[in-house]
């Protein structure tokens, strides 16, 4: 099991109930988690006031023996209880019976002194919205902002979607993050993502055995999922074994076609050729002397070059305009069943039906969105892992939803989250690219599912390396070095 898995909140509370029945206790799983969090915080700060806030479940227990361990390492302690002592019950309960110093109520003068807080009020299974004292003193930390570490997750974030309960400031801006066992996926979805700070993973003596019973099926984006399928170069190959990609090219904005030629060519199709309109033609031929162009007068010029079989595999939408003839440009892309990339404009000109173009689908199909474009074809009920998932459920497709929070999903339910990338991504063109960079690896025969993972990590990390300033011409150039690193990390 790939050690980049990602449990639902359900899947955690499973996870304690299988190493309860494999004889490891609940009561030394929470001894262990407050150690985690007090040895990050030993770590991280020096000696200085420290306030727990403890809530009335098993989070607050966490903080009860943060608070034990810290104050007997010295540290100067007060603990504040959402509640009654003695409504406590479990767990929480005996840990607050260890605890011999004075247990406060939670009102927001604990926070007077500018402490160091231990967020312990409620962990991912929160599900309504912080109201009163909790929510009040939430607010306070975070226009203090003050340093704080939070237990599980930030208190008023939805473990599941990363959604914040009670909409914007109804949860707490936390410095670190330690969770247990595995991350949950509102770890990496937004905005909770951005709340978390920095996340740390502690192992707390859950047995990985458990995962088999699991069967998680959702993870974060990283070079395990997919480096052993990726098509590397060999030996004896050429380019005519590495593929021969199409792109479908418009009239007016052919930067778009060009920047995704780009994209797949540096990810290593043999050839790459843009299907263009004639009067066109001189303006896609004019740049990059590698990629190839055919002038295609129609959709019945562009249906015979697909038919070549030696094309591997077609993007169709980028910069193609909303029209009539970008819907038959895809349909035409489709009902060859050769690996497809459907982006952009593509996607839009089937908003008013999209149930033709889910319909046309009978081969290896990728779908790369942005939020609006998404919306025009999909329901968009659910957080953004469930959309995701139930559009890929709806086409028989893989779906790449784009954003700082990407999420791809394929037919069968299988979901990644990226993480790899910076704001400076919001760039024109940026889009273009990762589908070019798809497109590339589905020509070398890569599955839509794996490509999709394999172009949004590589992208993203890309873009970490050029920083502030890109520009989607960056990305193509700068390939080279991260899939030198990317090789590197595979040996």
């Amino acid at each position: 099991m790939p050690d980049n898995v990602l449990l639902s909140v359900d899947q955690m509370y499973k996870a304690d109930t299988l190493a309860g029945q494999g004889g490891v206790p609940s009561l030394d799983l929470m001894e262990a988690a407050g150690q985690a969090i007090a040895i990050e915080i030993l770590n991280r700060w020096k000696k200085r006031p420290v306030t727990v806030l403890a809530g009335p479940g098993n989070n607050g227990g966490d903080g009860f023996v943060v608070a034990r361990l810290l104050d007997k390492a010295g540290w100067p302690v007060h603990l504040a209880l959402l509640g009654e002592v003695a409504t406590l019950e479990g767990d929480a309960a005996v840990n607050a019976g260890r605890w011999q110093q004075e247990t406060v109520k939670l009102t927001p003068e604990i926070l007077d002194n500018d402490p160091l807080v231990v967020d312990a009020l409620f962990g991912a299974g929160l599900s309504r919205p912080l109201e009163g004292e909790a929510r009040t003193i939430v607010q306070t930390i975070n226009e203090r902002n003050l340093d704080c570490i939070a237990v599980d997750i930030p208190s008023g974030v939805h473990g599941d979607s990363g959604e914040v309960l009670g909409g914007a400031g109804a949860a707490l801006n936390a410095t670190v993050t330690v969770t247990f066992f595995r991350a949950k996926t509102g770890h990496f979805l937004l905005p909770g993502w951005q709340l978390c700070g920095q996340l740390v993973i502690a192992d707390i003596g859950i047995p990985d055995g458990v995962l088999d019973d699991i069967g998680p099926k959702t993870f974060f984006n990283g070079p395990n999922l997919w480096l052993d399928n990726f098509p590397w170069p060999e030996a004896a190959g050429h380019k005519y074994s590495r593929g021969h990609a199409v792109v479908c090219g418009g009239a007016e904005l052919t930067g778009a076609a060009r920047l995704a030629a780009m994209g797949a060519r540096r990810l290593g199709a043999g050839l790459v050729t843009i299907a263009a309109p004639p009067d066109a033609v001189d303006i896609y031929a004019k740049e990059e002397p590698g990629t190839m162009v055919k002038a295609v007068k129609d959709v019945a010029g562009f249906r015979d070059l697909l038919g070549d079989p030696r094309m591997t595999a077609i993007l169709a939408g980028p910069g193609l305009g909303v029209s009539d003839a970008t819907r038959e440009c895809v349909l035409s892309a489709l009902s060859t069943g050769k690996a497809t990339v459907i982006d952009a404009d593509g996607l839009s000109a089937f908003s008013d039906d999209p149930d033709a173009l889910f319909e046309a689908i009978n081969g290896p199909c990728l779908m790369t969105p942005h939020d609006g474009e998404f919306q025009r074809l999909f329901s968009t009920a659910g957080d953004k892992l469930a959309r995701t998932r139930r559009a890929a459920g709806t086409t028989g497709s893989v779906v790449l939803l784009k954003g700082a929070d990407t999420v791809i999903a394929d037919a069968s339910g299988n979901a990644v989250i990226n993480a790899t990338g910076t704001p400076d991504l919001a760039t024109a063109g940026s889009g273009d690219v990762l589908a070019g960079m798809a497109l590339g690896l589905m020509t070398q025969g890569m599955n839509p599912y794996q490509a999709a993972c394999a172009s949004a990590w590589i992208h993203g990390t890309v873009a970490e390396k050029i920083g502030p300033g890109l520009i989607a011409e960056d990305l193509p150039a700068n390939l080279p070095l991260t899939l030198r690193d990317l090789k590197d990390f595979r040996s």
